[in-house]
């Protein structure tokens, strides 16, 4: 168990925006028309609460757009940003109508000047978007209208705004997911500006397939850029973008779907690293991966590689191709430094027509960003990542660490470390018990307080970085390779080094793994199970290394849990159909190797005993057997594990001791007149109708099929003697009603006659001046056989006899079934 810090309004939702403060210890909230402060200590602490809402006007012709009144036609606020000591700049989708405001934090009120958000918002609360604030200037990315067709990059300045050209080239349906900005080294000697990167994926202009190619990509520009003077005016003139690469080239997978990315800014790094959340296109599998760039790399490319142009192709899928013409001086896309101001080029105005024409028509680089080492950091299979945050963190013997927390679209948060060129994944930690994904991850790296921020739909939770007191012995501690953890030996607990004031000389760290200096003494506990013949076991272990692998042990010799008989699960060891062999000691044990040393330690060690069952003639009355140790307390059936159904018996039910503790989980059977009692006491997991065939009740179970037996005889004599059934019945029927009467083996001889002749005028009771009775259906056709379909030239009065007479034979046709003999 881990303590997490939850924070959730009932009237709010998609907490999807957050921006922190530091300095005055401040969580800002951006939610659905509200904004909240917290206190970023302990988030449960509600500073201050703002609402933001739609007026009814502006819902109204939300809705008439088509949109839904309810969710889509409200104000999601999407940007959060700190633009001084005194305000915030925040804007809101407002209904489809954004709308950006200046956010007072002394007085927590909005200004009310309701700027136009176009631009620097989105109108639809599901487009994507990014932001950030660069000295005062908002630089965004989203799209600029209400059909979010038209993506744009912009600057919002009162001075300089500047925007991407409106063209497939520079933006194709892109995807924003992030944006910040890299400062120039203030002592540099070439005189660069602050560049601005943003990060998303877009549909693929180099290629074209029948579907979609999506490409991730990373764009530039530079913050004192101001457009071109003839070509390009108030649009970008240091636009360019190139291609990420993540791929694992001798598995053939590819990663071109980038969700999220941080770049990680340190004094004590030589330059940023840019760390990226990636999925392949068509997930089938389940992959994500962590690749990580230098910066340097993507600079080279910007600076020195070849630039794409458009290019016709017969019969080709390719659509660009690298140019290999002339490239104008200034170079192209490059931001103004010393070198440009030598050549009299002050600013982005002074730049030729020719210069801005040609990144105008080649924003798009030809190299492509490589990740550091060719391959990426992290392949995490069944689960997609969605945020990351990486923070740098000095272990005890002073080596640095990246330490990576990536959290995924089930709610979790995984905490993985990089050594010796390999990844680890430390804890997996869950923040939202309903498993939806998180939407936002920010890291406070504040000195002595160190807390991860995650939000998404439902609420924000605050995790710390470490969990440290959660290793209980030194060998867990130093296995779990968690640098921010040590093991002090004084107190003998794991602790978090960054909390302590001063780091001691004897505490135990080592991210490789080697706990040989470890001295622990563990002490073992043993947990008490008894079940019932036949039954199925569950014995239960949970490891805390994610590199150590667990075995198990039976009467001090390795189990092979690969037998039928056994299943291993990720917490837990299920024995089937338990014996009398399988009475004993059953040990979990964690194995690890570090550096060709072994270490071993026993997690759980289960004594396991079969209660022999007493077969006894079950009287009216069956009374319990008293318990061991308690004659009050009823004996129970064992607890069966997830599939397995453990058979129990009428006079007796075997208990489930865990941890010397025996609790009755089931009824007693005492007899039939306290079955109203036995209903009552039923569990909940056992359904009422299942109770008939645990009880055993021959009787019932007799006069069930008596019932239905009887019915069966009395259906079956009724069709007999209707005549609904063939032959054989009707002679059973015949013999036994009459007795005399032999009836015909079948209807052969009449069945011709019929066939062949036709009734003649009149009939014996006819002429008699009796009423003719109803002549029998015995079924057949009597029409004549035609063959062709004509009548014969004979029987041209044929047709007019059978339609007055059409039943009337030749033959004196006796019928089985027939009472009484004809006179």
């Amino acid at each position: 168990e881990v303590h997490l810090i939850h924070f959730h309004e009932s009237e709010a939702s998609n907490y999807s925006t957050l921006l922190l403060s530091e300095d005055k210890d401040v969580l800002y909230v951006g939610a659905r028309e509200v904004i909240f402060a917290l206190n970023a200590v302990n988030i449960a602490e509600k500073q201050h609460e703002l609402h933001w809402k739609v007026t009814e006007d502006k819902r109204t012709k939300c809705a008439v757009k088509g949109k839904s009144e309810q969710t889509e036609c409200r104000n999601y606020v999407r940007v959060l940003q700190q633009l001084n000591d005194t305000f915030l700049y925040v804007c809101g989708t407002n209904a489809f109508q954004p709308t950006c405001d200046y956010l007072n934090l002394i007085s927590f009120e909005l200004g009310g000047k309701n700027e136009d958000g176009k631009g620097r918002c989105p109108f639809d609360p599901a487009q994507s978007y990014t932001s950030v604030m660069v000295d005062e200037e908002l630089y965004s990315g989203t799209s600029y209208n209400f059909l979010g067709s038209e993506p744009i990059i912009s600057r919002n300045s009162h001075q300089s705004p500047l925007r991407t050209e409106y063209a497939i080239p520079w933006l194709n349906e892109p995807n924003f997911v992030f944006a910040d900005v890299v400062r120039a080294e203030q002592n540099g000697t070439d005189g660069e500006d602050d560049k601005i990167y943003f990060f998303f994926t877009e549909v693929s202009v180099e290629y074209e397939f029948v579907g979609k190619l999506m490409i991730p990509r990373i764009a530039r520009v530079c913050k004192r850029d101001q457009g071109g003077l003839r070509t390009l005016q108030k649009k970008w003139t240091s636009f360019l973008k190139a291609r990420l690469i993540c791929t694992i080239p001798d598995k053939n997978l590819i990663f071109n779907i980038i969700n999220d990315v941080f770049i990680l800014k340190s004094p004590a790094l030589k330059e940023p690293v840019i760390y990226g959340v990636f999925t392949p296109q068509l997930n089938n599998v389940g992959l994500s991966a962590v690749c990580a760039y230098n910066l340097s790399t993507v600079e080279d490319i910007f600076r020195k590689g070849k630039y794409m142009q458009s290019a016709t192709v017969e019969q080709s899928h390719t659509k660009w191709v690298r140019y290999n013409g002339e490239i104008p001086n200034p170079r192209p896309g490059a931001c103004i430094n010393n070198e440009a101001r030598a050549s009299n080029y002050m600013s982005s105005l002074n730049l030729p027509d020719k210069t801005l024409q040609f990144v105008k028509d080649h924003p798009l680089m030809d190299d492509s960003v490589t990740p550091m080492g060719d391959r990426p950091r992290l392949v995490k299979r069944d689960v997609k990542y969605t945020q990351i945050v990486v923070d740098r963190v000095r272990a005890l013997n002073g080596t640095m660490y990246d330490v990576m927390f990536i959290s995924t679209d089930q709610g979790a948060l995984h905490k993985a470390i990089s050594y010796e060129n390999g990844m680890h994944i430390i804890e997996e930690t869950q923040l939202f018990p309903n498993f939806e994904p998180v939407q936002t991850l920010l890291l406070s790296s504040k000195k002595g307080r160190k807390y991860l921020y995650a939000g998404s739909n439902s609420g924000v939770v605050q995790s710390p970085v470490a969990f440290c007191d959660k290793y209980t012995t030194c060998v867990d501690c130093v296995l779990a390779r968690d640098p921010y953890c040590a093991w002090k030996p004084l107190e003998a607990s794991c602790i978090d080094i960054f909390k302590e004031n001063e780091i001691g000389r004897n505490w135990i760290q080592n991210i490789g793994g080697d706990a040989s200096s470890c001295s622990d003494k563990v002490r073992e506990n043993s947990l008490q199970h008894t079940f019932k013949h036949g039954s199925t076991a569950e014995l239960k272990c949970s490891q805390k290394s994610n590199l150590a692998q667990v075995v198990w042990k039976f009467k001090d010799d390795v189990l092979r849990v690969e037998s039928p008989k056994y299943r291993l699960l990720e917490k837990a060891l299920l024995i089937f159909n338990l014996s009398e062999g399988d009475s004993g000691v059953y040990q979990c044990l964690s194995e690890e190797k570090v550096k060709n040393k072994k270490f071993s330690q026993v997690l759980a060690k289960h004594v396991l005993e079969l209660k022999k069952v007493q077969h006894t003639t079950a009287g009216p009355t069956v009374a319990a057997a008293p318990t061991e140790g308690n004659s009050d307390v009823p004996k129970v059936s064992a607890v069966s594990t997830e599939g397995s159904t453990a058979q129990t018996s009428t006079t007796q039910i075997v208990p489930v001791t865990t941890a010397r503790i025996t609790k009755p989980i089931g009824p007693v059977l005492t007899s039939a007149a306290s079955n109203t009692e036995l209903f009552n006491s039923i569990p909940d997991a056992v359904p009422e109708k299942t109770m008939f065939l645990k009880s055993n009740d021959n009787f019932l179970l007799m006069f069930l099929f008596l019932f239905f037996f009887v019915l069966f005889l009395c259906l079956l004599s009724y069709n007999c003697y209707k005549g609904y059934l063939p032959g054989q019945c009707l002679k059973f029927r015949s013999v036994m009603l009459l007795g005399k009467k032999k009836t015909k083996s079948d209807f052969s001889d009449c069945e011709q006659s019929v066939k062949e002749t036709l009734v003649e005028q009149g009939s014996v009771s006819h002429q008699s001046g009796e009423q003719p009775k109803p002549a029998h259906d015995t079924g057949y056709e009597t029409e004549p056989d035609c063959g062709n379909g004509q009548l014969q030239p004979g029987d041209a009065q044929a047709p007019r006899e059978v339609k007055d007479k059409p039943f009337d034979v030749k033959c004196e046709l006796k019928y089985a079934d027939s009472d009484v003999e004809g006179d």
